[in-house]
């Protein structure tokens, strides 16, 4: 098997192409992955598309020194000082068979757009062709992508989308002139060239059907077209007084021919693919900037607000390369509202040398040049750069701002989700729901551990009424045993937490050692779940399951709506609903659900399944009787193999419910059957009973583990190499044993005993000495706010509090402190000293339910505003 090296923080990395081979030469990619594929046709080392190459657990990250500053995890190219070789496997080369072809390869593009390894952006390609979802290959087919987490697959497969569509899109267009007689060679390959939909709206717009034509298309109409082109190759022959017609509008005089030479030749100057790419490489070595300013419209009939809404874009310029995500969609949603004017400015210097550049060199006539051709082909210059190339520059610089302003803001909004989403659950506890509220009361709710409902009540706390009310929440408290509260941040919910801060700072519920936590989120789902219960009690219930598992309430929650985002209405709608679907399925899937206990609704979020297919387990389910172990899946209708495939290693099986069942079956079957025995030969063949469980009924241990049923032949014979029981798996004595064997044998030796893949191995040890019940979400963090402050004015100067992460956006964090109204902690007072090093980190982003500890900096009462420095995270 090919070498795999250790990485310093304990996982095995992937072997990568030398960097000199990396965006070069395809051939040379081509022959090494062929050659890989000999070795692997020759070898059973290699596993084969549908065979286990695993990898670790998501829980492993980056070490926690390794900061990220502004750059996604485990995308940059490494360099040649940490190569790390060739890829285990490639799927059969860089070259990949599109269904609209190109005159650019998509690997390359994609490579260039995302920084990933070609290799790795070519088995991403053939993976996603076979409907594979990005857990699974996040999980199990790590050896192919290079370790790429979830985020960067999913800007691959964006890009992906974005750049098929472009090619869709083209061949779309050129049929169309194909069928309208318009498609010359030339235009044929210009269409080939565009990589963006702005290319291709410019090459395509003059052809476009009720378009008047451009000038160059009404002066080639005209038949000087020939002229124009005998400038450029044989000028000494051109005599431009031959195309006059007096009688015709356009070709009356000289200067209407002049004129019509000069749109013919800026025309093709603005489509020549070299003109184009040294004005865009011209213009990356300048200082392009953006500049709004305020809209002489919306300053006499603008609404104020509004107006100053935006006063930080009235006068605003900054450099293209400097501007930040956040700014750009600020600025277009000034624009948008008409309240803001917008504009490029490229300096005059870019078009001078690119003129110059043109007239010496790109077009310089093949023959000697008269001084009134010369001006003719100067003034072609220019107005193709002032008339057609500029606005074209300025769309793409517009274009690809908004763009990569509208994905980072996608991404953030996906990375504040995943943080939320992945909030530890608050396991084995009875808790108290409540909804805020004043007129209607406060609702209550009593769950059990098991989210069961065990009383519902309305306390009036607000009225008038809190001393009385307080006497019956101190005794349900004691008759449930119940001592945490989970409040609703609704209405009234400032009010409702100072009254139980209140109660539990005099130690009124002793001996009851009682704490509250902050809520949020009410369900739509809430009322299919329990509609037998009143709608106004429906919310505390909600409520409280929502601190119980957060992951099982937030799924039933259009993401959305859940308002961890920035400008989320300015985004693409579809771009957004598919990231944060896809965020929702990482989610659900890397923490993985008991197939026997688990909702319709958070079934339906695990990798390969839908809407349909967890109806349908569901259905077998209740028909059959609990699943004994995964094979079983097979029999549900729909789940084919390719289902079975993707979903398989994120489902769990609860071993002692199994075990516990089978048992309750083999006993029921041997009473039927002694009974049968005892009856006669008639009678017992009418009888039905269920038959104890099959050999492949059987409950298999490794199903509650992460390994995948492909590596489960793999796994086994680990256990026997190194003497382990299936039955105990995630106890001390298999992890003293694997441990014993690991540090003798060493894991790439291990691995090439058994056949397989260092990553495949390191799954396995992970899934075999993981605890039983694992759980990859951290510890549940509990917002602690000073009980002094409640109000908005009660706030000063150089006030410590602490408080919970609400937001993240690129410019700063927003905080919840415990005043109804978040401060914000600007981005440049998060430092890498502030940061806790207990959890670990890709970058300096704080996310979603993080505690933290602030210092009021500035309180702007008149516009509600609190700016806070950051102290530390707790």
């Amino acid at each position: 098997s090919l070498p795999i090296a250790p990485a310093e923080d304990n996982r095995v990395q992937l072997l990568k192409p030398k960097e000199e081979n990396v965006g070069t030469e395809l051939k040379t990619l081509n022959q090494m992955s062929s050659r890989t594929n000999v070795k692997s046709s020759e070898s059973d080392e290699k596993p084969s598309t549908s065979a286990p190459i695993a990898g670790n657990q998501v829980k492993h990250e980056k070490s926690e020194e390794d900061f990220a500053f502004d750059e996604p995890p485990f995308k940059k190219i490494k360099s040649t000082t940490s190569p790390e070789g060739k890829p285990v496997k490639n799927l059969g080369g860089n070259k990949v068979k599109e269904e609209f072809e190109m005159n650019w390869d998509i690997v390359q593009v994609l490579s260039e757009r995302t920084n990933v390894e070609p290799w790795v952006c070519a088995n991403l390609i053939r993976l996603f062709q076979e409907e594979n979802t990005i857990p699974f290959i996040a999980r199990y087919r790590k050896e192919l992508i290079n370790n790429l987490e979830a985020d960067a697959l999913r800007e691959v497969q964006q890009t992906l989308e974005e750049l098929r569509s472009v090619a869709k899109k083209t061949h779309t267009m050129i049929q169309k002139l194909k069928k309208e007689g318009k498609l010359s060679g030339c235009l044929f390959t210009a269409l080939l060239n565009c990589r963006t939909f702005e290319e291709l709206d410019h090459v395509s717009a003059p052809y476009k059907t009720g378009s008047k034509g451009t000038k160059a298309q009404r002066a080639k109409q005209l038949g000087l077209e020939p002229a124009a082109l005998s400038l450029l190759q044989n000028p000494m022959e051109l005599n431009l007084f031959s195309y006059i017609r007096p009688n015709v509008k356009g070709l009356a005089n000289i200067q209407e021919v002049e004129a019509g030479v000069q749109h013919i030749l800026a025309d093709i100057f603005a489509k020549d693919k070299d003109t184009l790419d040294f004005i865009r490489k011209l213009c990356q070595q300048r200082y392009i900037c953006i500049q709004s300013a305020l809209a002489k419209v919306s300053s006499k009939n603008g609404n104020e607000k509004d107006i100053d809404k935006f006063q930080l874009y009235h006068e605003f310029s900054c450099n293209i390369k400097n501007i930040q995500h956040h700014q750009i969609l600020a600025i277009n949603r000034g624009e948008n509202l008409k309240i803001l004017t917008v504009k490029v400015n490229i300096p005059d210097g870019v078009k001078n040398e690119f003129c110059w550049w043109c007239v010496n060199e790109r077009w310089r006539p093949k023959q000697f040049l008269k001084p009134e051709l010369m001006r003719i082909l100067r003034n072609s210059v220019e107005d193709a750069y002032k008339r057609l190339i500029y606005p074209l520059l300025c769309r793409e610089f517009r274009s690809k701002l908004t763009s990569d302003a509208e994905k980072e803001s996608v991404m953030m909004f996906g990375r504040n989700l995943r943080q939320l989403l992945l909030t530890s659950p608050v396991r084995g506890r009875t808790l108290m729901g409540v909804d805020p509220g004043y007129k209607h009361g406060c609702k209550l709710a009593i769950i059990s551990p098991t989210s069961q409902i065990l009383h519902t009540d309305i306390v009036y706390l607000h009225s008038g009424q809190g001393f009385r009310e307080a006497e019956k929440i101190k005794r349900l408290l004691q008759q449930f045993n119940c001592s945490t509260v989970v409040i609703g941040n609704g209405t009234a919910c400032r009010e409702t937490e100072a009254y139980f801060a209140d109660l539990i700072m005099k130690k009124y519920f002793a001996p009851l050692d009682v704490q509250e936590h902050l809520s949020t989120a009410v369900s739509p789902e809430a009322s299919k779940e329990m509609p037998d219960l009143d709608p106004n009690l429906r919310s505390a219930v909600s409520i409280a399951r929502r601190v119980q598992d957060p992951l099982a309430e937030l799924v039933k929650i259009e993401p959305k709506h859940i308002g961890v985002g920035m400008y989320q209405h300015d985004v693409s709608q579809t771009l957004l609903k598919a990231t944060l679907d896809s965020v929702v399925e990482e989610c659900v899937s890397f923490v993985g659900v008991d197939i026997n206990i688990c909702s319709e609704i958070l079934l339906r979020h695990i990798a390969g399944l839908n809407a349909n297919r967890a109806r349908n387990i569901i259905e077998w389910r209740e028909k059959n009787g609990p699943f004994i172990n995964r094979e079983q899946l097979k029999e549900v209708k729909g789940l084919g193999p390719k289902t079975f495939q993707q979903c398989a290693g994120f489902i769990r099986f609860n071993q002692e419910y199994i075990k516990t069942f089978c048992r309750d079956l083999q006993r029921s079957s041997a009473l039927l059957t002694k009974a049968g025995a005892q009856a006669t030969s008639e009678k017992q063949g009418k009888k039905k009973s269920k038959p104890a469980p099959s050999s492949s009924q059987q409950p298999n241990p490794l199903d509650q583990t992460c390994i995948h049923p492909e590596s489960y032949n793999i796994a086994m014979r680990f256990l026997s190499f190194i003497g382990g029981n299936p039955n105990d798996i995630g106890k001390s004595d298999m992890q003293q044993k694997v441990n014993a064997v690991i540090q003798k044998e060493g894991l790439e030796e291990t691995a090439k005993r058994l056949n397989t893949t260092v990553h495949t191995l390191q799954l396995i040890i992970d899934g075999l000495t993981q605890p039983e019940g694992f759980d990859i979400r951290t510890d549940f963090d509990k917002p602690d706010f000073k009980r002094s402050i409640v109000c908005f004015e009660d706030l000063s100067v150089g006030t410590v509090l602490t408080g919970k992460v609400e937001n993240a956006t690129p410019f700063g964090v927003f905080v919840d402190i415990g005043v109804g109204k978040a401060g914000l902690i600007p981005v440049r007072n998060i430092t890498e000293a502030k940061l806790s090093k207990v959890k670990k980190r890709r970058s300096l982003g704080l996310g979603p339910g993080e505690r933290v500890e602030v210092k009021v900096l500035n309180v702007d009462i008149p516009r509600l505003r609190i700016t806070l420095d950051l102290i530390r995270v707790l």
